[in-house]
């Protein structure tokens, strides 16, 4: 495997984020979903419109990471007002660590999860969340084996600290 690297995404990278965005979704939760609404789901959220406003915003940054000139995964935090739920200014949420399937197991995304710590360090954040579907056993290994632990649910969506 070639080297992972990892930059933060700009308004340049549009298409790459939409690319992976709609991918990892579909490998992840195709299966649990009818064709219908996966189709609905990826054309409401990964739309050029939603997906520029979401680059764009002021409290949210991406990341994508890559295997030489291919995109593999991505990260997106959220501070201030871009919190899915509001927690605060000491609060940083990890939105979305969103891996391609072959990558899964490689350390793409503790790379990508190690890149937010690494900004939540550098702007004084004192804490970190994130929001995880109870049915994504695999992503709720991930984030207990670095140490978060749920301390809510949204609509049936476990909260982790």
């Amino acid at each position: 495997m070639t080297q992972i690297t990892i930059h933060k995404a700009e308004l340049a990278d549009l298409s790459t984020v939409q690319q992976i965005g709609r991918e990892t979704f579909f490998e992840t939760f195709a299966e649990a979903n009818t064709e219908a609404d996966m189709q609905k789901y990826l054309t409401e959220n990964f739309n050029d419109a939603k997906v520029l406003a979401e680059l764009s915003h002021p409290d949210s940054q991406f990341f994508i990471a890559w295997e030489g000139n291919a995109p593999i995964g991505y990260l997106k935090i959220n501070t201030g007002e871009a919190q899915t739920e509001p927690q605060g200014e000491t609060a940083l949420e990890i939105e979305r660590i969103y891996v391609k399937n072959a990558y899964h197991g490689k350390s793409v995304g503790q790379k990508l999860y190690e890149r937010a710590l690494a900004v939540a360090h550098q702007e004084n954040k004192t804490l970190l969340w994130l929001g995880v579907w109870e049915e994504n056993p695999k992503a709720i290994r991930f984030y207990e084996k670095n140490g978060f632990v749920a301390f809510g649910k949204l609509n049936t969506i476990p909260e982790y600290l």
